[in-house]
């Protein structure tokens, strides 16, 4: 059985013999210098023999103490090493994921086939909401936040950008082709919904007329009133599907109903979405599993 000096009293000479300072060691280990010398003056008793000259000034190693130094100093790098290791070869096994409510259902949901598949070991739980969650408080391992760039003070990339145009299905268009003049807008019945508070240039009907008024100076400023208006972006989603008009859409939360052709673009003038970034915290104890996720988005845009 070893038989070893106590944990604090190495830790506290170890830190001393460092900075050459019982005031720095104290600082570092959140004690007060008294204790740090009473913590080497047990040392020192059970070595029997000094391990510091205090006198005079400055603190200097004897010749056990700077023996004793390296040996602590690696032993403790050592141990520091072998739990950073077991953090990373250990990460939990279900990541969490806050997303908005939008992105979750529509895009992320039919999507977890093609994780299990690639990952069957990593379980997700998706936690779809319009409240930004707090990552730094642990309510979630990872976030994907919808904004113009990456928030401050945060970790993380950015997966992909969008492009918003109007969409509709191809039975409210002649031939089921874009329309060719912007006025021929005003004859198709326009369907709005809330925006987030993001910015002044979130893109809605109100900025999209804004643009089309640059090509077309001759539209007129009266008749942009929209038939039907829906605080929830996808119940505005779910009347564009029905029919009953056309909305300004994402093109990665509606891709694939536009892949499969069951909407289509109602003209092509288009505005700038917004980006879609992967946060987490730099020190999460799963980041090679957060690295996986990551990699995988890139993969299945």
């Amino acid at each position: 059985m070893r038989k070893l000096p106590p944990l604090n009293a190495l830790r506290a000479f170890e830190s001393a013999a460092r900075h050459l300072s019982f005031r720095r060691a104290a600082a570092e280990l959140g004690v007060t210098p008294t204790a740090v010398s009473h913590q080497i003056r047990l040392l020192e008793d059970i070595c029997a023999q000094p391990l510091f000259h205090r006198q005079p000034r400055p603190l200097r190693l004897t010749a056990a103490g700077t023996m004793l130094l390296p040996v602590l100093r690696n032993g403790f790098d050592s141990f520091a090493a072998a739990f950073a290791a077991l953090g990373d070869a250990a990460p939990p096994r279900v990541l969490r994921v806050t997303t908005p409510n939008a992105f979750a259902s529509r895009w992320l949901v039919p999507r977890l086939p093609l994780w299990q598949e690639a990952q069957p070991e990593i379980a997700l739980e998706i936690i779809g909401t319009d409240r930004p969650l707090s990552i730094e408080a642990g309510e979630a391992d990872v976030a994907i936040r919808y904004a113009r760039r990456l928030p401050e003070g945060h970790a993380g990339e950015e997966l992909f950008r969008d492009t918003y145009f109007p969409v509709c299905r191809p039975q409210l268009l002649a031939g089921g082709r874009p329309l060719a003049a912007l006025r021929d807008m005003y004859g198709l019945p326009r369907i709005h919904y809330d925006w987030m508070k993001i910015d002044a240039e979130t893109p809605t009907w109100h900025h999209w007329w804004k643009k089309a008024r640059t090509l077309d100076t001759s539209l007129p400023r009266d008749a942009e009133a929209c038939r039907l208006s829906f605080r929830e972006e996808a119940h505005a989603i779910a009347a564009v599907l029905a029919g009953q008009g056309v909305a300004i859409c994402s093109d990665v939360i509606l891709a694939p109903e536009l892949e499969r052709g069951e909407l289509v673009r109602a003209h092509e003038l288009s505005l700038p979405g917004l980006g879609y970034y992967l946060l987490h915290r730099p020190d999460h104890p799963g980041r090679r599993m957060i690295a996986l996720f990551a990699e995988w988005l890139h993969g299945v845009v």
